[in-house]
């Protein structure tokens, strides 16, 4: 199933994407509900970002290949960051460029769990049950001040820098899904979710037993090698298999 956040005529929706309909929930994909029968084309509303989390919970190095080309060790345990909600933006709103001492900024193809309901503590055998499915992110980073030894917290959480979408997917096989990002239509980075080095499971295991999840929590898994730097200007797509590509501009501040 295809869960969406779309907006009609000024009123926000939660719905189902249907071929090409758009159909809204009477209650929450968090929840009970049920599909009702009238719906649109989907031109004719506006996709937003499928979940509104709580907080943004980030894996980095969690490709071997990504590590490498970082020039960092790969990782004995999870390395962990966090993106604020305000970094938050839907499939075709602008990604900004901030206009003051980001000089490099670079895109970052990640498959992006949310999560369906209160979880903490969680078995890693359990984990699994406490998926609401998954969707397409983008981990913009300000690369020049991003430092190396960890601290990543400005330079990865700058309004606008965590585009997710189009689609929240159910029932998917997480690890086996191809994903690639394209700049200006040209492949730059393209990988499969069976070379992450920790797994769904077992992160949502390790992250609960630090800090609650809560429904519409996103966890975003890590990036694959071939990130690099975007211009004002630029269009960027994250495509992974099964889900769909989340598209974004790239635009100038203020």
């Amino acid at each position: 199933m295809k869960l969406i956040r779309f907006q009609k005529d000024n009123t926000v929706f939660q719905g189902v994407l249907q071929d090409e309909l758009v159909f809204p929930l009477d209650g929450s994909y968090f929840d009970d509900f049920k599909i009702k029968e009238k719906g649109w084309p989907r031109h004719e509303v506006k996709l937003l970002a499928p979940c509104e989390p709580s907080k943004i919970i980030c894996v980095g190095l969690n490709y071997a290949d990504h590590a490498q080309e970082m020039n960092l060790v790969i990782p004995e345990w999870p390395v962990i960051f966090m993106k604020p909600f305000t970094t938050v933006i839907g499939p075709e709103e602008e990604i900004i460029y901030p206009d003051h001492f980001v000089k490099r900024l670079d895109y970052e193809g990640e498959l992006a769990v949310v999560i369906k309901k209160t979880g903490k503590n969680i078995p890693e055998a359990e984990s699994l049950d406490y998926v609401l499915g998954y969707t397409c992110s983008n981990d913009v980073t300000a690369r020049n001040i991003q430092p190396k030894d960890g601290q990543w917290t400005v330079s990865k959480s700058f309004d606008t820098f965590c585009p997710l979408g189009p689609v929240i997917v159910t029932d998917l096989p997480w690890n086996e899904l191809d994903i690639s990002s394209r700049l200006n239509g040209v492949l730059k980075q393209q990988s499969n979710t069976k070379n992450l080095i920790f797994g769904i499971p077992y992160l949502i295991h390790y992250l609960s037993q630090v800090m609650t999840l809560l429904p519409g929590d996103v966890i975003i898994t890590g990036t694959p090698s071939g990130i690099g730097a975007m211009e004002i200007g630029d269009e960027v797509s994250v495509t992974i298999e099964g889900i769909g590509t989340l598209t974004n501009l790239v635009g100038k501040a203020g």
